[in-house]
């Protein structure tokens, strides 16, 4: 009786309700899209989806499009996001609840009346849609997820080594170059991660604050679904699994990239 009570509670046992939900909401939407991308108008198996993803010129250039303003919306956010996190780790801790606040709240209010409040304020100053708007809204939106891994990184590393540095004649640029910088890149691959990959499936932001010129490829995928064209959803169903073939390789680009510089920074530490 022990044994079965102590079967039961094993550790491993709490994961089942999250797996059963993972299969279930997860694993079989996946497939059923995986077979809609191979099921042509009439029903039938083809590979004409695939096709049409790689050589449509018109997803080709929203694809474009899409890389290019989740490059610059993440470089900008990161910009942003280092320095402030940089003064937010070096600040007293009572000071540093109160300025999270201002980086806290404001996910708390509903994401549409953020953008909705966005858009009003960039009207009052001239500003129209376009790609700029657009990359406002997602650096806006996105921020608090480019910080606070920067943050936690930065907060808990071992001052100590900051201390070796200076004691050695290093300057401050100097130390923040050869100490600093190196033992945050984890927390700043983290931030890019969590920023760069939702970009190209979040169409949201782009369709309220961008142009005709500015619209991402989810987008496309949203509209193909939308149709009540059953040869739109094997279309849409390839193209989704194609964006989540160029996701799942960028994720592990950046996992790979966040253990390799989690190991030389360990390896600087043991030197």
């Amino acid at each position: 009786m022990k044994k079965k009570n102590a079967k039961l509670f094993r550790p491993t046992a709490f994961a089942i309700p999250y797996i059963v939900v993972t299969i279930v909401f997860v694993i079989v939407p996946l497939i059923l899209i995986l077979i809609y991308s191979f099921r042509g108008a009439d029903g039938s198996f083809t590979v004409e989806n695939f096709k049409t993803v790689f050589t449509q010129k018109e997803t080709l250039t929203q694809l474009g499009k899409t890389l290019e303003i989740a490059i610059v919306s993440t470089i900008i956010c990161l910009l942003l996001a280092y320095p402030t996190a940089y003064i937010l780790a070096s600040a007293p801790f009572n000071k540093v609840a109160i300025l999270s606040l201002f980086f806290i709240i404001p996910m708390w209010i509903n994401f549409m009346l953020r953008m909705f409040a966005l858009k009003s304020l960039l009207h009052m100053i001239g500003i129209n849609e376009g790609f700029w708007p657009a990359v406002i809204g997602i650096i806006y939106d996105f921020f608090p997820y480019m910080l606070l891994p920067i943050y936690t990184v930065l907060s808990n590393m071992d001052k100590s080594y900051i201390e070796a540095s200076r004691d050695l004649g290093a300057n401050g640029a100097k130390t923040f170059v050869s100490v600093t910088l190196p033992l945050s890149l984890p927390g700043v691959i983290s931030g890019i991660s969590m920023m760069f990959m939702p970009i190209f499936s979040s169409y949201a932001i782009t369709q309220m604050l961008g142009d005709m010129n500015t619209t991402v490829i989810g987008s496309k995928i949203a509209s193909l679904f939308q149709n009540q064209n059953y040869g739109d959803y094997g279309y849409g169903s390839a193209l989704s699994f194609v964006l989540l073939i160029i996701v799942l390789v960028t994720m592990l680009i950046f996992n790979f990239l966040s253990k390799k510089t989690q190991k030389s920074s360990k390896g600087g530490k043991k030197a």
